[in-house]
């Protein structure tokens, strides 16, 4: 076998050491053995890794001083996984710095080249009952997530009442923060856009509605300049932005836009360099009272995600080359945002790394409940990590990125194969498909008798269709993680960003976007839940920018409308209630857990179909024998 220069190689057993050297550390048992029985592997390399040492040269540039505007993203380490904590990172404070993404979320890929060990693998720690295995020996049925969430999932809202497209996109962009953003807005214009010949004019609440009608539909129909909007001749004749506000006044918002207040500005600027000084103030008064109403409207069902997600955020190989970093936590059912935060740049270094308190800064267990899924990418999945939340009763699975040569499957090893090894409550899974899938989970078990249909090439080079198995874990987490692409993509589908020199503008945007989507699937699952067929995202947007308009034509002495109340918090709201699965009650039947029957009905909290007509009551059937 040849040896590659600048690389070691470790056997799968050897890189599981990793993975449980905190475990042994505590109960104070070693792990790796003091000499290596394969001679390419270098001793004193694999001491050096066994140490925790990266053998790799150091590339990581040191922090800068934060300039939104300019500074570019760092680099993000997908080191090996199987560690006890997150990858840190090396970015500059700046901007958020995501990594090169080396594995997809969804779990295919090429092959990893030659294999370097024999078929049977070492016992990482050296006990028979730490020793790799395969399909033939059993495995335990971990212990299930009983979900309790504090809230029935779904909308925070009364399910009969009737709800205009306005009053769902006000519980983000309520009268009060609308009214901070005019006012402040009014302050900077005064200062900085007041000339003799153009004295600044007061904006009032109706106009901030009008302009923010032209954003949003400015979003659906593209132009490549804004004034093109308010052309007059055959190719940009459009009487919609003409009607609602002239090109100046439109401008002269759009420069003028301010989130906070100049004496708050001036006060924090006075802080620059110290411990107190907030990056985000800027955007403050909008920031918070997004994420509050992002979680009061809404309660996410049991699968949920922890993502990044970038604002023209500098990154490689990726389409979006500078912006900023936002980590957020998703319904994967609908693609709901229930909270976010704008990451700052490294202040503190962490011990467990940014992943790890990614997570835990966005898990709040208390306005949650337990018993929820979380499905998580490389970045975030660690063993330190998944033992943590599954103390909180909250159950992970996540993939794992390896960038080193691993002695796992051997190439004779066939599409399909699985290999694995549990440690406690973590269970670690090798699968074999156009290349090698790593997993670790808190609640699967390693096998079962899932299978998925691959195309295999045969001894006869023709290419046929044959079913080859699947660990759970990977199944599920194809299943649920395509939830992620569907909340990126509701938001980048008519995302309303426009180019901005000015940073705290291109979050002003982009939570106009977030307020529009989860006002949209608020009221997607409130007309399915009463059998009515929802508007599309495109007709909810041009529906909401009309409203705007209508609201913003209004005069100034005309109050704006209130936003609608939530749902009154007594004790019906928490119960377990029939909705229909879909708008039509003829589509999107699923089997009954009770009968097998094809229903459109499900329980609302427990997200189970169930029969619940006249002859055939199985709703309450199930619920009484649950104890429910």
């Amino acid at each position: 076998m040849d040896k590659e220069s600048g690389e070691s190689v470790f056997s799968v057993a050897g890189t599981m050491n990793e993975l449980l050297r905190q475990d042994c550390d505590e109960v104070g048992d070693e792990i790796w053995s003091e000499e290596s029985d394969d001679p390419e592997v270098d001793p004193e390399k694999e001491e050096r890794v066994c140490e925790g040492e990266d053998i790799a040269p150091d590339n990581s540039s040191s922090d800068e001083d934060w300039q939104p505007e300019t500074s570019a993203a760092g680099k993000r380490s997908h080191s090996v996984a199987f560690q006890g904590s997150s990858s840190e990172e090396s970015d500059e404070e700046s901007c958020p710095s995501p990594s090169q993404t080396s594995c997809s979320r969804r779990l295919r890929g090429r092959s990893t080249g030659r294999d370097r060990a024999s078929s049977e693998p070492s016992s990482p720690s050296g006990l028979p009952e730490e020793r790799w295995l395969d399909v033939s020996d059993p495995d335990i049925t971990p212990a299930q997530p009983d979900f309790r969430p504090a809230h029935a999932p779904g909308p925070k809202l009364i399910p009969t009442a009737t709800y205009t497209v306005l009053q769902l996109f006000q519980l983000f962009f309520t009268n009060s923060v609308v009214q901070t953003i005019v006012t402040n807005t009014n302050e900077y214009g005064r200062a900085y856009y007041k000339t003799a010949s153009n004295p600044w004019t007061d904006i009032t609440l109706q106009d901030m509605f009008s302009f923010m009608a032209l954003v949003i539909y400015m979003g659906i129909v593209k132009c490549s300049a804004f004034t093109d909007y308010w052309r007059g001749d055959k190719l940009y004749n459009l009487p919609f932005p003409q009607n609602v506000m002239s090109r100046n006044k439109f401008k002269r918002i759009n420069q003028s836009l301010h989130m906070s207040s100049s004496a708050d500005d001036a006060a924090n600027d006075q802080q620059q360099g110290t411990t107190t000084y907030d990056r985000l103030c800027k955007i403050k008064p909008l920031y918070e009272e997004l994420r509050a109403a992002c979680k009061q409207n809404y309660h996410p069902a049991q699968a949920i995600t922890v993502d990044e997600r970038m604002v023209k955020q500098c990154m490689r190989n990726k389409p979006l080359r500078w912006g900023y970093k936002l980590f957020v936590l998703a319904d994967l059912k609908s693609g709901y945002t229930w909270d976010f935060f704008v990451y700052e740049g490294k202040q503190v270094s962490s011990e467990k790394g940014l992943g790890y308190e990614s997570v835990t800064q966005l898990l709040d267990t208390t306005l949650l409940g337990t018993g929820y899924k979380l499905f998580v990418d490389d970045f975030y999945t660690s063993p330190a990590l998944f033992r943590d939340l599954l103390q909180q009763k909250i159950w992970a699975c996540g993939n794992i990125c390896i960038n080193r040569k691993v002695n796992g499957l051997t190439s004779k090893s066939t599409r399909g194969s699985i290999w694995w090894i549990r440690k406690n409550s973590l269970l670690f899974v090798q699968w074999r498909d156009t290349k090698d899938v790593f997993m670790c989970s808190t609640f699967h078990t390693a096998h079962g008798p899932d299978t998925v249909t691959r195309r295999v090439k045969g001894d006869d080079g023709q290419w046929t269709k044959k079913d080859v198995p699947v660990p759970p874990a990977v199944k599920e987490y194809n299943q649920h993680m395509r939830g992620v692409e569907i909340s990126d993509s509701l938001i980048t589908y008519y995302k309303v960003l426009h180019k901005t020199r000015k940073w705290y503008k291109t979050f002003f945007y982009y939570f106009l976007d977030i307020a529009t989507v989860n006002a949209f699937i608020l009221h997607k699952e409130l007309a399915m839940g009463k059998g009515e067929k929802p508007l599309t995202q495109k007709a909810f947007r041009e529906t909401l920018a009309e409203q705007l308009a209508q609201v913003g034509s209004a005069p100034p002495s005309t109050p704006a409308p209130p936003a609608p109340a939530p749902a009154p918090a007594t004790s019906d709201t928490w119960h377990h209630k029939p909705v229909y699965i879909a708008g039509d009650s003829s589509k999107g039947r699923l089997k009954c857990r009770q009968c097998h029957s094809k229903t459109p009905v499900k329980c609302r909290s427990c997200n189970i179909p169930l029969c619940f007509v006249a002859n055939r009551d199985c709703y309450n059937a199930w619920h009484d024998a649950e104890g429910l």
